[in-house]
Order: C-alpha cells, then structure tokens, then sequence
C-alpha cells in the first residue's frame, strides 16, 4: 500500500510539495518511487518501503515546520533529506527554533544541518573553533553571520578576515593598484558573507572606519588582536609557520575561527599544510573546538552533493 499524506490546505500543500511540484521532482530524483499529488493528497509508492516511510517522514517534518509558521524552501527539503540520511530527521524541527541573526532584508538566518548547528554552538560557546568540511557547507558563511551579530550586540569591536593569497605567492606588491585593489579578488567569498548580512553599503561604511578589516594573512604578522572576531578563510592553504602565527594573534576577548577544506589544497607539493597540522596538535587541547563537516551538510544546490560524493569516490584510472 502507497503512503498517503492528506493536506488541509492548499498553502500548505504547495510549499511542501513545491512551485508545480518541484520538490516532488527532487524527492523522485534523490529516491527510487514514484510520487503522485492532485493538490490535497499526496500518494508514495516504491518497491522499497522503507523509502516510501524516508520520503513521507520528510514530507511530514516539513509539514510541521510550516504549520509552526515556517516558510519551506528548496534548501529546506535538502536539509531533510539530509538529516533523514543521517537519521537524525527528528531533530529538523529544532534547527528552526534559533534564529542566530536577521540578513540586510530582515530575514532570519538559521542552521540547515545538525553539523551546522553544532558548529555555530561551538563558536558562541568556545574562543577557537575549526569548520573543517567540503565547498558548500556553510563554514565560512555561519562565521561571518555570528561575527556579525557580535558586532551588532557590541559584544566586540571589531571584525577581522583573513585568507592567505595563495595564488599571488602572498607577493602582492608586484600586483598594480592599492592594498584593496590587490587583496579583494582573494578575498571576495568573505566580502559576499558580510554584504549578505550588513548589506554592502553598510559593510563598506565599517570598513571604512576601520571596524571591518579584511586583509591578506601576511598583514596578520607581528599583531595582537584583543575585543575581535577573526576568521582566517581557506585555511588549507597555509604553511605550518602561517598558521602559527595567525591562531597566535588572538587577544583578549577575542574569538577566532579558522575554515578550511582539506581536499582543496593549493600548496607546492612538499610543503605541509597548517590546518591538517593545527588540527593534529590541538584537537586534545582545552577550549578548542573541531568541526568536520561532511558532503551531508552541503547546503547548495542538490547536485553539489552528488558531485563531492563522486569526486571522493577515488581517483580515475586514465592513461595519458
């Protein structure tokens, strides 16, 4: 027997099952069953029945998020297909229930994966968080909102981001234009962050008086950074001497986070990277936190996923 969910309204049955049915698509196309809705009813059926249980427990969780006054999305529907991989689709109710800061349009910004939501704690709770994971997880985007929201709060005074230009060989005075003018196109995801929560005007007025800094890492070199929130971006790429000497420029008051994928390592061959030895030597060290993040807490597009899982499957054997 197919699993059927009845629907009270048509408001509802539309933000769950999507604009024309779209979410119904993406259920079809992420699970083996066939879905079939006439507008108040909705009918599961697979030759699994555990999927048709998967797919109508999404359906269902998504259900009470919109009833508790929620609107449902795309990302949305990921997350619970997400976490009903993980088996932890029971706690997708509970990622709605924080709220850790509004963007420039007054929309609220919250965890989409339980990985999220344990890493945005780690950082409120702890003074040096890692976020450790593949493209697409929302790292570096959670960092940037919760520094954000400090500021805001006046529980700091200022922000600091940082990422190693790697492609420039951190030689940047051979490059033409000013300081801002060399550094920005290495810098610009953590640009993207800060206009998505401060609005770029607003982002640009506090840069301009120096309460947002955004700088390569080599101008981290020789500071103590006391009442600041500072997130070192791309983190894979530094050496083992970059590195130390970032994490030792925290100051007092101060929180930091350092983000970084293991896998998108730029760096000459022989040379170690800072993050994967950072995180040997302090993962037991008193007030540091690790996250390690998984293709499960990508929160883009639903191929992006499929496309980590793909390329981690292993090398191609292919003959030149």
């Amino acid at each position: 027997m197919p699993k059927v969910i009845h629907f009270d309204n048509l408001d509802d049955a539309q933000q769950i099952l999507g604009v024309n049915d779209s979410h119904i698509r993406v259920l079809e196309d992420e699970y083996d069953a066939e879905i079939r809705s006439n507008g108040h009813e909705v009918k599961i059926q697979s030759d699994n029945e555990e999927t048709e249980v998967k797919i109508y427990n999404i359906l269902m969780s998504l259900l009470r998020v919109k009833q508790q006054g929620h609107q449902v999305t795309l990302r949305d529907l990921q997350s619970a297909i997400q976490m009903a991989e993980k088996d932890t689709l029971e706690y997708l109710e509970d990622l709605y229930k924080e709220e850790i800061a509004k963007d420039y349009r007054g929309k609220p910004v919250r965890a989409k994966t339980t990985g999220q939501q344990i890493y945005v704690n780690h950082i409120k709770n702890s003074d040096l968080t890692f976020g450790i994971g593949p493209a697409g997880t929302g790292k570096t985007f959670l960092a940037v909102v919760i520094a954000c929201q400090m500021l805001k709060d006046n529980d700091i005074k200022r922000i600091v981001l940082t990422r190693p230009a790697v492609e420039a060989g951190e030689n940047l005075g051979f490059l033409p234009g000013d300081l801002k003018e060399k550094v920005d196109p290495y810098l610009r995801p953590l640009y993207d962050g800060l206009h998505a929560i401060l609005g770029q005007e607003h982002t640009d007025r506090l840069i301009e008086r120096g309460i947002i800094e955004v700088a390569p890492l080599a101008y981290m070199r020789g500071r103590t950074l006391n009442d600041a929130f500072i997130i070192l971006d791309e983190a894979q790429n530094t050496t083992s001497m970059q590195m130390k000497m970032f994490l030792t420029r925290l100051g007092f008051g101060s929180k930091m986070v350092v983000t970084g994928d293991e896998t998108q390592i730029d760096l000459p061959s022989k040379t170690r990277s800072g993050l994967i030895e950072s995180v040997e030597r302090l993962r037991n060290v008193r007030g540091v936190q690790i996250n390690h993040f998984t293709d499960q807490d990508v929160v883009r597009h639903p191929l992006v996923s499929r496309i980590i899982r793909a390329y981690e499957a292993g090398d191609l054997n292919v003959n030149d």
